[in-house]
């Protein structure tokens, strides 16, 4: 299971629901556990790249929400992607390559929303802020009004100084 999903289980004895996806191969069989089927539905299209397994996958899913894997992706944000250990540069292009319009036609990520976040995501790492930490406060801004990259811009630092 991905960290998100562990913390999320509640206390020992309790009972949960999980999506989760059987793993068989001649020699191991392994059973994920995610918590939202959208969890399961990323950790499934991003196994189907080449190079990408099981393990991977969840670890892409451990650093970060679901959400902003698929927009990391379909933003092509290979930096952001670089961040998670075993994703190199190379392995993270694959990946915006193979995916940006799988993810898009299967409603994993808004398109207007991760290219129109991307600006924002260069503008506040060249200004310091790591991957993760720019992409945590993209994700707190306004989705339902149209502002400029300006604002945006000042409305996530504006979540940086709130911390």
């Amino acid at each position: 299971m991905p960290t998100s999903t562990l913390s999320t289980l509640g206390a020992v004895g309790e009972e949960v629901e999980l999506y989760t996806h059987f793993y068989l191969r001649e020699d191991n069989a392994t059973l994920y556990g995610f918590a939202t089927a959208e969890e399961l539905a990323l950790f499934q299209t991003v196994t189907a790249v080449s190079g990408v397994g099981p393990k991977l996958a969840l670890a892409m899913l451990s650093a970060m929400s679901a959400e902003k894997l698929a927009m990391a992706i379909g933003s092509g944000s290979t930096e952001l992607l670089s961040e998670v250990p075993g994703v190199g540069k190379k392995m993270a292009s694959r990946l915006v390559l193979e995916l940006r319009g799988k993810l898009m036609a299967g409603g994993l990520a808004p398109a207007e929303l991760a290219e129109e976040n991307a600006d924002v995501l260069t503008a506040l790492t060249s200004l310091g802020y790591s991957v993760r930490e720019a992409t945590g406060a993209i994700a707190t801004l306004p989705q339902d009004q149209k502002l400029s990259l300006e604002e945006k811009v000042k409305l996530a630092l504006q979540y940086f100084g709130g911390k």
